[in-house]
């Protein structure tokens, strides 16, 4: 069946790019990316090596060096989606009785999460330099679990703030480093981190927004024209009362690009309300994602389970050792903490 196998396509296409982006995104610790390591060993005796060594090098060149790539798709993607959703739904809404404020809310989004993506895009994350170096050291102390005292980065050849990492793609170190984003092509830390969170949740409203129009401008077509109580002759010459399947097939032939249009935010979606979901954790643990890598598989170093005895302090490993209530660990986000400067007397 045509329809099938183009949605048996888009499918296959979706899963490939999460899989991709799992694996060199930095965390091939994932069951996607386990999943493409294994495919990828069983298909590279038969593939040959010049066209290994260029995927191998595009790859390192998407998702290791900084490069604008991502940004232009990220661009191209809204283009489509927005260029779409002007051209048709936009129109049959209006026909459909859709209040013309409804239909002007993703354009407002759409103005507030550009603004967001520019502010992630061109704001300093919080780059250690020898001028603030000094003072970073002091904002946080060291934990001495997943942050030790006296490391000295090797390329930046500073002396490692608590919670910073140095960022192989930027070639740079970053305090209260979270991750680089190759969506917005920069590192997400201290100074930037409040601005990713407001980008991804206005992405995510902006595609939950124009999904939910587009869902029902295809409801209310299926509703006035009857499809619901419809019937057709199938292939023995019997009449079938139409079911989903039918009805979704016809709205596929019909209406094709919004039909692909929908599927595509309905993904957008639910990936990123995921996505969402696990920084807003993050923020009200006071965790970064790097910390939460980092800190999987790690106990209490003063814990020790086989002699039963278990530590007094607060450290606690679902909460981090930053945690420091939600109210001000919300407040870091948006309030980046600076060294506290003691007054002489």
């Amino acid at each position: 069946m045509d329809f099938l196998s183009l949605f048996g396509i888009y499918v296959a296409v979706v899963l490939t790019c999460i899989a991709l982006v799992c694996k060199y995104s930095g965390h091939q610790q994932t069951p996607l990316g386990r999943l493409l390591d294994t495919f990828t060993g069983v298909v590279s005796p038969w593939i040959p090596q010049c066209f290994q060594s260029i995927c191998y090098r595009t790859m390192h060149r998407l998702f290791h060096q900084r490069n604008n790539c991502f940004l232009y798709l990220h661009l191209l993607l809204e283009v489509v989606v927005y260029g779409e959703f002007t051209y048709e739904v936009f129109g049959f809404c209006l026909d459909m009785g859709t209040s013309s404020v409804s239909l002007c809310i993703p354009y407002v989004l759409l103005a507030l999460k550009s603004y967001l993506f520019y502010l992630c895009c061109s704001r300093d994350p919080g780059t250690l330099t020898k001028a603030n170096h000094t003072t970073q050291l002091k904002v946080y102390q060291y934990d001495e679990k997943l942050f030790q005292q006296g490391v000295r980065c090797s390329t930046c050849q500073l002396v490692k703030p608590a919670r910073s990492k140095h960022c192989r793609v930027c070639n740079r170190c970053v305090q209260r480093f979270d991750h680089h984003c190759v969506w917005v092509n920069n590192c997400i830390g201290a100074q930037n981190i409040r601005y990713f969170l407001l980008y991804l949740l206005s992405v995510c409203v902006m595609a939950g927004d124009i999904a939910v129009l587009t869902a029902d401008m295809l409801l209310q077509t299926v509703l006035r024209t009857g499809l619901l109580h419809a019937h057709y002759i199938d292939e023995q010459g019997e009449q079938q009362h139409a079911g989903p399947l039918f009805i979704i097939q016809h709205l596929f032939l019909t209406f094709p690009r919004i039909v692909f249009m929908l599927g595509f935010l309905v993904f957008v979606f639910f990936l990123l309300a995921g996505y969402s979901m696990f920084h807003m954790y993050l923020a009200l643990i006071n965790q970064t994602s790097n910390e939460w890598f980092k800190g999987k598989g790690h106990n209490c170093q003063h814990c020790h389970p086989h002699t039963g005895h278990n530590c007094q302090t607060s450290y606690n490993p679902f909460r981090g050792f930053y945690h420091r209530g939600i109210l001000k660990n919300l407040g870091e986000i948006f309030w980046p903490l600076c060294p506290v400067q003691k007054k002489e007397n």
